[in-house]
């Protein structure tokens, strides 16, 4: 199996079609599943899936609900390209044992769509302890969503 870290395919076209709302009126609830090293999450995956997800102690299917810690914005990146961004509050499991390889973040409220594939590098295991997902700064060079 594979895994490739990206924003998905579907999610690009899905913002032209303005099917997710990060916007700080009712937005979307967006959740981030985790996954083990079988799983094969990539451009493709369009929507949430249960094959080859991480179980264990401290874990529930569907993984958690994120927080959106930045609301879209935008700046100039590095580059000086205007850049819009987004970012979401870090997340965690605790009293938690499990092994995780990949995470995806995806929009329970509009069919499970999915919005990003993360790959850790390698398996990250956890044993009767807290298992943290920290997100990059929230800016035009590293917010975990950027359009530039």
């Amino acid at each position: 199996m594979s895994i490739a870290q990206t924003t998905t395919t579907s999610f690009r076209v899905e913002l032209l079609q303005a099917v997710h709302n990060f916007g700080p009126t009712s937005p979307n609830t967006f959740k981030i599943a985790l996954y083990t090293a079988a799983a094969s999450l990539d451009a493709t995956t369009t929507v949430y899936t249960t094959s080859n997800e991480v179980t264990g102690t401290g874990y529930t299917a569907g993984g958690n609900t994120l927080v959106i810690g930045t609301s879209p914005t935008s700046g100039n990146n590095t580059a000086s390209i205007p850049t819009a961004y987004i970012s979401f509050n870090n997340s965690s499991w605790t009293s938690a044992t499990f092994t995780a390889r990949a995470a995806l973040i995806y929009n329970a409220t509009q069919g499970n769509k999915t919005v990003a594939v993360l790959d850790f590098g390698s398996d990250k295991t956890v044993s009767n302890d807290t298992f943290q997902i920290v997100f990059p700064t929230a800016d035009a060079n590293s917010a975990i969503v950027r359009i530039s």
